[in-house]
């Protein structure tokens, strides 16, 4: 006579739901390219069913869709998870669960010898969680909840200056200098006024870092300070000119989109230039630049 857990589960009619909620990822399916799943009554509807199979401790149940639940924590029947459910069935042992093994959760029967035996391993409970986890899901993973990057953030800022001049012309005063507490060439202290003004990013602070463009490719060069040379920038991403291809790099803005196309032309959002002067021009203007027609080094702003 053989085991309960050594053959398939006895079936019966399907448990009637309103849909699959959702496809479940435990967070381990990360490194297959899978976001894990949120927590919902879906995975506590799994959880009673995976239990009342005996495949998993009954308990208070949770929400979370856990590694071990997926793929059991341990040899003994009674705690191998979705997975020991998916052997007995012969479907392939991910714990991840798609539409097969959602049917067959609404279908087996509780073995011979667990309490409930003959049963719908799926009970009353279990279905009423499904279905509100089907008016929550309908099917399908709810998109993430848009967040702003530091680096957008900061480029939308930069864009809402556009057009602001240096008062009076060839003197260095203006809002950025201002705050930044030193006044000079600003291209480098406007950067910093749109990063730590608005997000408070650690590679940026007020009166301390940057002023001084070189300073910028210099620490990116070394990974100081959450910066980094990338040659795939990110709108909100610095890029610094070299004009004389002489090392010293004399101008910086923000990165904001290749042009249609192509790889080598881009805008950038500009503090203190001008079509007659790129590095002192006294204004914050959008410019459309070409990486080969100067020394170009793109750098990379880390989140915070």
């Amino acid at each position: 006579m053989t085991l309960w857990y050594e053959h398939a589960y006895a079936g019966g009619p399907m448990v009637k739901v309103a849909g699959f909620p959702r496809p479940l990822y435990p967070p381990d399916a990360a490194q297959h390219g899978h976001a894990p799943s949120t927590d919902g009554p879906d995975v506590e509807a799994y959880k009673r069913t995976v239990s009342r199979a005996g495949r998993w401790p009954w308990q208070t149940f949770d929400q979370a869709y856990s590694n071990g639940f997926a793929h059991g924590t341990s040899g003994n029947v009674s705690k191998t998870g979705v997975a020991g459910v998916q052997r007995q069935q012969d479907l392939d042992d991910t714990g991840w669960i798609g539409e097969k093994t959602f049917n067959t959760l609404r279908s087996i029967r509780v073995p011979e010898g667990k309490p409930h035996a003959g049963e719908m391993a799926m009970d009353a409970t279990a279905q009423r969680l499904i279905n509100e986890a089907y008016e929550l899901f309908g099917g399908h993973e709810p998109p993430p909840e848009q967040t702003t990057t530091v680096r957008q953030a900061a480029l939308e800022r930069a864009v809402t200056q556009l057009g602001i001049k240096e008062s009076p012309p060839n003197s260095n005063q203006c809002k950025y200098t201002q705050w930044y507490g030193m006044v000079g060439p600003w291209c480098a202290m406007f950067t910093s006024w749109c990063y730590d003004l608005e997000n408070d990013s650690p590679s940026f602070l007020k009166g301390s870092y940057y002023a001084y463009v070189p300073y910028i490719v210099g620490d990116a060069r070394s990974h100081v300070r959450g910066l980094s040379v990338t040659g795939d920038p990110l709108p909100g991403d610095l890029v610094c000119y070299d004009w004389g291809w002489d090392g010293e790099f004399d101008h910086v803005g923000l990165f904001e989109a290749w042009a249609s196309g192509s790889g080598s032309t881009f805008t950038a959002i500009e503090g203190n230039t001008s079509l007659d002067n790129n590095s002192n021009g006294g204004e914050v203007m959008r410019r459309t630049r070409r990486v080969p027609d100067q020394n170009t080094v793109f750098v990379r702003v880390a989140e915070p």
